[in-house]
């Protein structure tokens, strides 16, 4: 029966089709993923790409829940709520909670101010308070309202983004706390960015194969017959150069012919490395931090001056708006948690664990879950004890 029951029960993508030929309607098809993140005003084509992308990973890598604390403000335990599903399981049908992170971060660096809309909830916001987020999705704001926001917003069930208009008591508005650094219209990014676009041109202009050749005659061309023989010279020469298999061409004795393709020297190159020296002193970055050679010391002081900042508005800001007082005022949080241990080598993590342990600041099946190994069965290895100590009996 078991295995009959298998056979009545069993299912297969390419087998389980309609008999009848029945077209579903799926709606809306693209060859791209038509929810991701866009960069805007050229960002796209600069090494700015990189250092957002750069940010965000390393923002999303931090742990966000919706955490219950206890009476001293500490944290206490994980809420089992559809808020906390969304921020580390499943923000939306397209994205996890950590690429839900990642895409806030990218949309906020990138357009200095984004918003997180609920989508779905149990409740409807604009009645009470007391409702769960289900869905969460990002939004680019588009106009600015005294109590409401306009955002553009991509709803799973056309398959299009769309603009709808929100109140700001239960959206979360976060502004990027490096605005002055990043998005203003004179900082050091915007002025670096500027400088890498003409420096694109002056390249193009370099390599657009043009020969820049200035032909000297062995006569004086103010007249305006003298200007057509020039000019009839002027196409014959071209002709023979494009024309020719390997671009060869002949000219008279009396001729004289100057090349001007010559690289011309500027300081764009010097003002483009000035500027990312800059920004980098700026956002507390380095170039060890981008090809992952920093030590411990430049890792903690990025994570302190950039990383921090950025978590904190997110999280506050996702506190204020997503909790009501009443659920503050029963110890109700949203906390954010970056795992120290990632940063430490292997060979210093032994020491540590026994520092951990013999402290009674970690048991050892918490030393055990950091390592990735399975807790151990042992009752005593969940004790807070120095295992150094005997016990009594």
């Amino acid at each position: 029966m078991g295995l009959l029951n298998r056979f009545q029960r069993s299912w297969n993508a390419f087998f389980n089709k309609d008999p009848t030929g029945y077209y579903q309607d799926l709606g809306m098809g693209y060859s791209y993923r038509p929810d991701r993140v866009r960069f805007t005003r050229g960002n796209e084509r600069s090494i700015v790409t990189s250092i957002y992308n750069r940010i965000a990973l390393d923002c999303a890598a931090i742990d966000v829940k919706h955490v219950r604390l206890d009476d001293n403000e500490r944290y206490s335990e994980t809420m089992n709520t559809g808020l906390n599903n969304c921020l580390t399981v499943e923000a939306n049908v397209d994205q996890t909670g950590r690429a839900f992170i990642q895409d806030a971060v990218m949309s906020m660096l990138d357009e200095g101010c984004v918003a997180l809309v609920p989508v779905d909830t149990n409740e409807d916001p604009n009645l009470t308070g007391s409702y769960d987020i289900l869905t969460l999705r990002t939004g680019k704001i588009r106009e600015w309202y005294p109590s409401h926001v306009k955002v553009e917003v991509y709803n799973e069930q056309t398959g299009r983004k769309q603009d709808i208009v929100v109140s700001k008591d239960y959206t979360a508005i976060i502004e990027n706390p490096l605005y002055a650094v990043m998005n203003e219209y004179n900082s050091t990014l915007q002025r670096l960015i500027r400088k890498l676009n003409l420096l694109d041109v002056v390249d193009d202009q370099t390599s657009s194969g043009k020969m820049d050749l200035i032909i000297q005659l062995p006569y004086i061309v103010k007249s305006e017959a003298r200007q057509k023989q020039a000019e009839q010279r002027r196409k014959m020469i071209e002709d023979q150069l494009t024309g020719s298999k390997y671009g060869i061409a002949y000219t008279d004795g009396t001729e004289h012919i100057t090349q001007l393709n010559r690289s011309v020297d500027n300081n764009l190159l010097t003002q483009v490395e000035y500027l990312t020296s800059l920004l980098y002193s700026q956002l507390g970055l380095s170039q060890d931090i981008l090809d992952g050679s920093a030590n411990e010391e430049t890792m903690q002081n990025y994570y302190n001056r950039t990383i921090e900042p950025i978590m904190s508005a997110l999280v506050e800001e996702m506190r204020r708006k997503f909790l009501t007082k009443t659920a503050r005022s029963q110890k109700q949080s949203i906390m954010f948690f970056r795992d120290p241990f990632k940063l430490v080598p292997v060979s210093e993590l032994a020491e540590i664990a026994d520092k951990m342990t013999r402290n009674e600041i970690m048991t050892s099946n918490e030393i055990r879950q950091i390592i990735g190994m399975q807790p151990a069965d042992d009752p005593s290895a969940d004790e807070l004890r120095n295992k150094n100590l005997s016990q009594p009996s």
